[in-house]
């Protein structure tokens, strides 16, 4: 007889459990040690990868799996053939009532956070995926998965459900392929938190990644939600945050775009006029983002890039990483540099 212990299907950001990777995925994981240090986390859940597993059981599972072994890692066809038939295994996927239920109770206990922005009757949502292998040293998943944004209850499951499929996309399953992860070990997690209707959003990270420098925090900047940032729709604001004397500098970028929520999602729409050459941050917010960023640095022990949220002047981490993609660049300590380069056409003296 199995001795293993049921785990639940949903558990709360503030469950010390959320904080193992397997139950909880890459980004889930992350965002429960950020909350569980007190740093600014949205309320939220987070749908485990029992759940999943729960979902896809038997013959959805087998089909996963025999689409998956047809993959070639050099035959980008065999990637997109495979996604084609598993999109299909998750197009007829009915989530088991089990699971469904444990979502409901998981939204409707939500705790309105007016700071978020939204108001009791108007409670949504950004629904992430959150992967076993994403976010992990040494490898690159970030942005292979799905989110979606400005979730409300009525398309809370389906959203869960695309981010289950998202796990099979081409791109995903190529990745996987090339760095030898059986298909039978992958699974997903779903982060769902409350949506911060951001005046301002962006990244930072706490290694200058055109010098290897840490005497700089890095901050880029828009107005709206951070997805026009991360996609590179808009040319953003640049923020260097020195670590010792807190001096900033800024480089103010003309943004002609800005991502907003609307009825059914979120949109990209033109910046105001006056707001387009106005910085999308004052010096005292780079500055409280910059002590964030050295807090989640120190948590991590090791240099980061932070998804972050300003609502009201208060900042939110929506996501944070270890620091990928600086292999050409010695990463120095604090002091082995004299400072940022600022002959770099993204920023300013």
């Amino acid at each position: 007889m199995s001795t293993d212990v049921p785990q639940p299907f949903v558990l709360d950001l503030a469950d010390p459990a959320a904080t193992d990777l397997a139950t909880t995925g890459g980004k889930g994981s992350s965002l429960a040690r950020l909350a569980a240090a007190g740093l600014p986390v949205p309320e939220g859940f987070i749908v485990t990868t029992d759940a999943y597993r729960a979902a896809v059981a038997g013959a959805p599972q087998r089909a996963i799996v025999e689409a998956a072994a047809q993959v070639d890692p050099d035959r980008p066809e065999t990637h997109e053939g495979a996604a084609a038939q598993i999109a299909e295994v998750f197009a007829d996927l009915e989530i088991p009532a089990e699971v469904a239920d444990a979502v409901r109770v998981g939204y409707s206990s939500l705790r309105i956070e007016t700071q978020c922005g939204l108001g009791a009757s108007d409670l949504a949502v950004a629904v992430r995926s959150s992967a076993t292998a994403e976010d992990l040293p040494g490898m690159s998943f970030a942005g292979q998965q799905d989110s979606y944004l400005n979730i409300r209850e009525e398309a809370l499951l389906r959203a869960v459900r695309d981010c289950w499929a998202s796990l099979w996309t081409a791109r995903a399953i190529g990745y996987r392929a090339r760095h030898g992860i059986p298909a039978e070990e992958v699974s997903l997690a779903v982060v769902v938190q409350q949506m911060v209707l951001a005046d301002a959003a962006g990244v930072l990270c706490t290694v200058d990644p055109m010098t290897g420098s840490r005497d700089w925090v890095v901050i880029n900047a828009a107005w709206g939600l951070g997805e026009a940032v991360v996609g590179g729709q808009v040319n953003p604001d640049t923020f260097l945050v020195a670590r010792v004397g807190g001096v900033v500098k800024s480089t103010v970028s003309t943004k002609e775009v800005r991502t907003v929520r609307t009825d059914e999602g979120t949109r990209n729409e033109p910046v105001p006029a006056e707001l387009r050459r106005r910085p999308s941050l004052t010096d005292v917010q780079a500055a409280h983002l910059a002590a964030l960023g050295a807090r989640i640095e120190e948590l991590y022990e090791a240099p980061v890039d932070v998804e972050w949220a300003v609502h009201g002047g208060r900042p939110f981490i929506l996501q944070a990483r270890p620091v990928t993609g600086v292999a050409t660049v010695e990463v120095l300590e604090p002091g082995q540099n004299t400072g940022p380069t600022w002959a770099d056409p993204r920023r300013a003296s």
